[in-house]
């Protein structure tokens, strides 16, 4: 392919704004806030868990204490039943009947309180963790939600140079040869560099020095061939910097 000098040097400019675009891309699809936004959605993730674990504790502690709740009442209901029969007086055997059995309630209602303020003093604790996980969870999403809005302004921000670069790019390449454009953006989606500068014998996309025959196909070939580097393929640009 044949190409004027002046075209190729200016195939620098066309790569330096792709090299660019491409650390642009990079740089969008590697901000940190990514990284930490997943963290944070796994930390989030394993919290709702732990919350659920919590509230389920919760709820079984309410149902255990409304239980013995229901029992106290029942017992409660007995005792003044028997105290109003035993009020209203009867035989002996009846009477000593009704206190034994008073007795054996209040014995059994105290058993179902002590019981009932265990329960009490463990759904307190349950409460005090459930309270504590949801504080974390929140806390976590502020963190979350803070991490996203840094997201979305950086890749804005990214957006615009992207914009502005590309911009740029058409009317570069549009005033090149379409042929060298061709095999130039062919060349840069296969390598992700299309063309480089021949520096101090090395190519400057590979770096690999240039020797023997390779040095003199180079050396020798007409300043308005398009030469390509034998080792990865790219466009070789010459310049007088080149030190061919």
């Amino acid at each position: 392919m044949k190409a004027a000098p002046e075209a190729q040097r200016r195939l620098l400019d066309l790569q330096a704004v792709d090299t660019a675009l491409a650390q642009l891309a990079h740089r969008r699809k590697s901000l940190p806030e990514l990284a930490e936004i997943e963290a944070v959605a796994r930390e989030i993730s394993a919290l709702e868990d732990e919350r659920v674990r919590a509230q389920v504790a919760v709820d079984d502690l309410d149902r255990d204490i409304a239980r013995f709740e229901k029992d106290i009442d029942q017992v409660r209901q007995r005792k003044a039943k028997d105290q109003k029969q035993l009020d209203a007086g009867g035989s002996l055997k009846q009477v000593e009947g009704l206190q034994h059995e008073l007795a054996t309630l209040n014995r059994r209602q105290s058993e179902l309180e002590d019981a009932e303020l265990e329960l009490m003093e463990q759904r307190e604790a349950a409460a005090a963790a459930l309270t504590e996980v949801q504080d974390r969870i929140t806390a976590a999403v502020r963190r979350r939600d803070d991490a996203e809005r840094r997201r979305d302004e950086t890749s804005a921000e990214i957006v615009k140079e992207q914009e502005f670069k590309a911009a740029s790019r058409a009317p570069l390449a549009n005033d090149l040869p379409a042929d060298l454009v061709t095999l130039y953006d062919k060349i840069r989606t296969e390598t992700g560099m299309g063309a480089a500068l021949v520096y101090a014998g090395r190519c400057g996309a590979c770096r690999i020095e240039l020797y023997g025959a390779d040095l003199n196909r180079v050396k020798s070939a007409p300043a308005d061939e398009v030469v390509r580097c034998e080792e990865c393929r790219r466009i070789m640009v010459r310049t007088s910097e080149s030190g061919l």
